[in-house]
């Protein structure tokens, strides 16, 4: 973050450098102007760089004053009014970071994980080894993004791969900055976290995910839900 920080600042003028940063606790943005200008600088003065339509999602570094440090479409830095974009946050954000063990099926350290998530994480990468695949690893960002999703079909009270409020899952990779060459979504709902990796195998559009070899890296979100038990999404990409 200290080098993203001095890439920023040398992309602006020295006053912009000068200014006192501070750190948010978020890092996805919902822009909820009609058009929101980009500048080059945190203030008014400084030149509009582009432009970001209501209800885009933006990459949030820092907070300078009364402006936001972002990241927007077409790999654009600047800056934008904090009054018109909204903080997106997970709800289980504050939970800590859980280390895993390096076994044979957890591949990756430091990443926030529920008990129910890591549990549905092992079992998806028993079947890939059962059939000699390689083990998936847990992408962090991509694991935050499945957790809204699921969060977001509890909140919304629906069940389908297109979220009225993020879109498909492809939107959602674009709008959180996800970088992937293929992508895929698994979801379900089910009372038991065994029970809906079975469903998922016992279906063979989902199986073809979970089995999918070009796939190696994953994001799981499990979420309670009074409708099922639980809601799950997992998220498959290959970088």
């Amino acid at each position: 973050m200290i080098i993203l920080f001095i890439i920023i600042i040398g992309g602006f003028t020295t006053s912009f450098g000068m200014q006192h940063y501070f750190k948010v606790d978020f890092s996805t943005g919902l822009v909820t102007a009609t058009n929101l200008n980009v500048r080059s600088g945190p203030g008014t003065q400084y030149k509009i760089v582009t432009t970001i339509p209501k209800n885009q999602y933006i990459r949030v570094f820092a907070g300078v004053g009364d402006w936001y440090i972002v990241q927007v479409e077409g790999d654009y830095i600047g800056a934008v009014s904090k009054q018109y974009v909204k903080a997106i946050y997970s709800k289980s954000s504050n939970t800590g970071n859980t280390n895993l063990e390096n076994d044979n099926h957890t591949t990756t350290q430091n990443t926030i994980m529920n008990s129910d998530e890591k549990e549905v994480f092992n079992l998806i990468n028993q079947q890939r080894t059962n059939q000699g695949l390689q083990a998936v690893k847990i992408d962090d960002e991509l694991q935050r993004v499945a957790r809204i999703k699921a969060e977001d079909m509890v909140a919304n009270n629906y069940f389908s791969h297109t979220s009225p409020i993020y879109g498909s899952p492809f939107d959602m990779l674009r709008n959180f900055k996800i970088s992937y060459q293929t992508a895929g979504e698994n979801i379900a709902a089910n009372s038991s976290n065994s029970g809906a990796v079975k469903a998922w195998m016992n279906s063979s559009g989902h199986k073809a995910n979970i089995l999918n070899g070009n796939f190696n890296y994953t994001g799981i979100g499990v979420v309670s839900s009074s409708k099922y038990g639980k809601i799950f999404v997992q998220m498959f990409i290959r970088k």
